[in-house]
């Protein structure tokens, strides 16, 4: 009797297993986002068919709009055919001008998603070299300028720091404009040119932020690890061991706060697009609450939402890539 050879079952490389899992548990946390910022909505005192119809408004005329836009119903059944249309990416109709949902967000999403990467790109590509030189000869003078910069710029909230900018650079030195946005299709120099101060508003904590998470991983790598010492006892350079060594395992742990950070960012474009008079998806977000629209709040917020909630997903598996020794799977 000959043994019947079994084949091995195919099973999905560890990688994929973490996408498969992450992406399973994004539907329960924007599920939970969606339902509380719903009850949210509907705690708050008002709807939009007051805001609609304004205070000399009848009880009547109050009675008979909030029937044509479905607010009379229990909130669990307006919440239900909500989700039933958000599943197949309809996110409802504005309460206050008819217009998709879907649609609004976008139009607005792309204004923001340039602001959020033009910040990104502006503060990580000045952090890193600024935080490797000063964790190259730290407590020296370009450290601790360094390091109080960082800390000054943690003590100013965004929004103050976007109308000193308002205030330095648009009116009293008049390069750049105070308020308004080019489209990228009118031109590349006229687009950044009206980005310029939203996104140093929202740049330049960020900035500080990662310079000084940086630079403190960097000394602990380079003044406490036996790595190191090995590396400096095999006669490399410094500025190889800091390259090469300290900054390979630092950036892992930057890659993660980059990614904690997206939703904390998304959350700054709101004020600081209102400043500008952008017309992003935060400024959407600022009308719609005072219209008390709650399609386009919940819509918005369920947007900020898997955003935020993607990008850490990115993080975790660019963490693995860059870091092979990672077995997601096994875990």
């Amino acid at each position: 009797m000959t043994a019947v050879a079994v084949r091995p079952r195919w099973s999905p490389p560890p990688n994929l297993r973490l996408v498969g899992r992450r992406l399973l548990m994004v539907v329960p946390i924007i599920l939970g986002v969606s339902i509380l910022t719903f009850w949210v909505l509907d705690l708050i005192p008002g709807n939009a068919a007051q805001q609609l119809l304004g205070p000399e408004a009848t009880p009547e005329q109050l009675r008979a709009l909030e029937l044509e836009l479905g607010l009379d119903r229990p909130a669990v059944l307006r919440y239900l055919d909500w989700l039933g249309g958000a599943v197949t990416g309809d996110l409802g109709t504005s309460l206050v001008n008819g217009q998709s949902v879907t649609g609004l967000i976008a139009e607005r999403m792309a204004v923001t998603a340039e602001l959020v990467a033009l910040a990104f790109v502006v503060s990580l590509g000045l952090a890193v070299p600024v935080a490797l030189l000063a964790a190259y000869r730290p407590n020296r003078l370009f450290d601790r300028v360094s390091m109080l910069v960082s800390i000054t710029g943690l003590s100013v909230a965004n929004y103050v720091l976007a109308l000193l900018l308002v205030l330095l650079f648009a009116v009293e030195l008049t390069l750049f404009p105070a308020i308004g946005f080019v489209p990228l299709s009118q031109g590349v120099a006229a687009n950044l040119h009206s980005l310029a101060l939203p996104a140093a508003a929202i740049a330049f904590p960020l900035f500080c932020f990662y310079t000084r998470f940086l630079r403190g991983d960097l000394v602990d790598q380079l003044q406490g690890e036996d790595y190191i010492t090995t590396a400096r006892a095999k006669g490399i350079g410094p500025w190889q061991v800091l390259l090469r060594h300290a900054f390979r395992n630092s950036a892992f742990g930057l890659i993660t706060v980059v990614g904690l950070n997206l939703g904390t960012l998304l959350g700054g474009t709101v004020i600081v697009e209102q400043i500008f008079a952008l017309p992003g998806m935060g400024q959407l977000m600022l009308q719609a609450i005072n219209t008390r629209d709650a399609t386009v709040v919940q819509g918005c917020v369920v947007v900020f939402a898997v955003v935020a909630v993607l990008a850490n997903l990115a993080a975790d598996l660019l963490y693995a890539v860059l870091d092979p020794r990672i077995r997601y799977g096994s875990r």
